[in-house]
């Protein structure tokens, strides 16, 4: 994470910071629409990391809205549900029918191009990974509820 810090601060981004190893980053920048950001961001890493990686960006206004909307009070969950939300790049064409639902995994909500899901945890594994690229594709990034969280706090320090 540190490289990465480092990386973005020689690329022109201001006020880096990483959180929780994953590859989340809060940062300041002229505005700019997501998608291009999402470039710019792409090219700095793949020219210090020698490696290309996808980036999905949202900005802290988005995020602190779609918190604030607190959007799984309208769904009965099971208790101990987990709560994901997968960034991604445009709307699912065609558009999804929900809820979709599987061995306990449903997505639940699409707003805007977040996708909102809830699993509980089985024995099968991550099985709303495998529902969400059936849906969505591969070209997703998942994050937990609680993480979209941290992340906001330490945008608005």
């Amino acid at each position: 994470m540190a490289a990465l810090k480092s990386a973005l601060e020689a690329g022109g981004f201001g006020d880096v910071k990483t959180l929780l190893s994953s590859g989340n980053v809060v940062f300041s920048g002229r505005r700019a629409a997501d998608a291009v950001v999402e470039r710019k961001l792409e090219a700095v890493i793949e020219a210090h990391a020698g490696r290309k990686f996808g980036v999905f960006v949202r900005s802290l206004e988005s995020l602190q809205e779609l918190l604030a909307a607190e959007p799984y009070q309208g769904f009965d969950l099971p208790p101990r549900s987990k709560r994901v939300v997968t960034l991604l790049r445009s709307p699912p064409v065609p558009k999804l029918k929900l809820p979709i639902e599987r061995d306990g995994a449903r997505i639940l909500l699409l707003r805007g191009r977040d996708l909102l899901s809830a699993y509980v945890v089985s024995e099968k594994g991550p099985v709303f990974m495998s529902l969400i690229e059936r849906s969505c594709g591969k070209d997703v990034t998942t994050r937990t509820w609680e993480t979209l969280q941290k992340v906001a706090r330490a945008g608005a320090l």
